[in-house]
């Protein structure tokens, strides 16, 4: 007899930016997709940038943000992938840097130890974006595997209206090959 096959999981790692408020249009996507999700979020975050408990009914899981104790079971399985979206300037340079600070950024960092794949969904204004340490920051990570989509800055059009965040496209890289 064969055992079902299991459903992967993917740790959706959530920074504060304001557009952090859709991350429920992520999480339904990667649920629609066959993924069961746990929700990793930078304590900035966690201040109000979205519905937690919305997203915690949603995940069925509470979202994580600080380290559990040794004792404590571990609340989530190891990740199949990783999603961070929006990924702020200053998570992708500490990131980048190797800085593990936060359970986010500690997840972020040993999912490259664990070879786990890695999309990100950058949410960063244009002045930020010119900065030089974040430019070499994405090439930092680039050349660690880590798989980007088109930078967001939620600038408005010149109609006023903002782009949609492309929330799906995370989960697009996701499930394209690696580049070698």
């Amino acid at each position: 007899m064969t055992e079902p096959a299991r459903e992967p999981f993917l740790y959706v790692v959530v920074c504060a930016a304001g557009i952090a408020a859709g991350v429920e249009e992520l999480i339904a996507a990667a649920q629609g997709r066959g993924w069961r999700v746990g929700v990793v979020a930078t304590p900035v975050a966690m201040g109000g940038f979205f519905d937690t408990a919305a997203v915690e009914a949603r995940t069925g899981r509470p979202i994580r943000s600080a380290w559990r104790t040794p004792g404590d079971p571990r609340p989530f399985p190891p990740p199949d992938a990783v999603v961070v979206a929006p990924a702020t300037f200053n998570t992708i340079n500490k990131w980048a840097a190797g800085t593990a600070d936060t359970l986010a950024l500690a997840t972020l960092c040993e999912s490259y130890g664990l070879g786990v794949p890695v999309a990100v969904l950058p949410c960063v204004g244009g002045a930020l974006a010119a900065h030089p340490a974040y430019r070499e920051s994405l090439t930092r990570l680039r050349g660690m595997g880590v798989r980007f989509g088109a930078p967001y800055s939620g600038e408005p059009a010149e109609d006023g209206t903002r782009p949609d965040f492309a929330w799906h496209r995370a989960l697009d890289l996701l499930e394209q090959a690696p580049e070698s």
